[in-house]
C-alpha cells in the first residue's frame, strides 16, 4: 500500500497549468517540521517535498491556497525520471495529492483572529435545532399525511 498523510506549510503559491485536454494540474511545495531535532545542529529541522494535484483538487489549490498556508495532505509517493539538458538521467520523488485540507494555523490554536480566507458563517447549533423537532422522542412538528410522502 502506498499512502502518505503529511502536514505542513506551503513553500510557494500553487502553480496551476492545464493540459491540452483541459485537465488542471497544480504543482506545490510543502515544508514539514520534524518532531525531533537532529543531534547535529547544522542539519535543518524541516523536510521539503514537491507535490502534484490534478483536476478539482488542483483548482481548489489554485483558488484557496497560498504560500505559508498550513495544510494536511493525503496522497501517495511517486517516482519520476527525466533527461536533463546536459543529457544525464535524473530521478525524483513527489507526492501525488489525493486530498488536501486546511490545517489551521498558529493563530487559530492561540485563539487569534481567523484568516481572511475563512469567512464562512458560524456552524448551526444542531442541539438547538433538534430540540424543536424532537422532545423526549415524541415528534413535535406538523403531522404528515401518507398522501404527501413521495415514496
Amino acid at each position: 500500500m502506498n499512502k502518505v498523510i503529511i502536514s505542513g506549510n506551503l513553500t510557494r503559491d500553487p502553480e496551476i497549468r492545464y493540459t491540452q485536454s483541459g485537465k488542471a494540474v497544480a504543482r506545490l511545495g510543502i515544508a514539514v517540521q520534524r518532531r525531533f531535532k537532529s543531534q547535529d545542529s547544522s542539519q535543518p529541522d524541516v523536510d521539503f517535498f514537491n507535490m502534484t494535484a490534478w483536476d478539482k483538487t488542483a483548482e481548489f489549490c489554485g483558488r484557496y491556497l497560498t504560500k505559508g498556508t498550513r495544510v494536511v495532505v493525503e496522497g501517495r509517493m511517486q517516482n519520476y525520471s527525466y533527461d536533463a539538458q546536459d543529457g544525464t538521467k535524473r530521478t525524483g520523488m513527489e507526492i501525488q495529492v489525493e486530498n488536501i485540507e486546511f490545517g489551521g494555523n498558529k493563530r487559530d490554536s492561540e485563539g487569534g483572529d481567523r484568516p481572511a480566507y475563512n469567512n464562512a458563517p458560524p456552524a448551526p447549533n444542531f442541539e438547538e435545532n433538534t430540540s424543536r423537532v424532537r422532545h423526549n422522542d415524541n415528534f413535535v412538528g406538523e403531522p404528515i399525511s401518507e398522501d404527501d410522502v413521495p415514496f
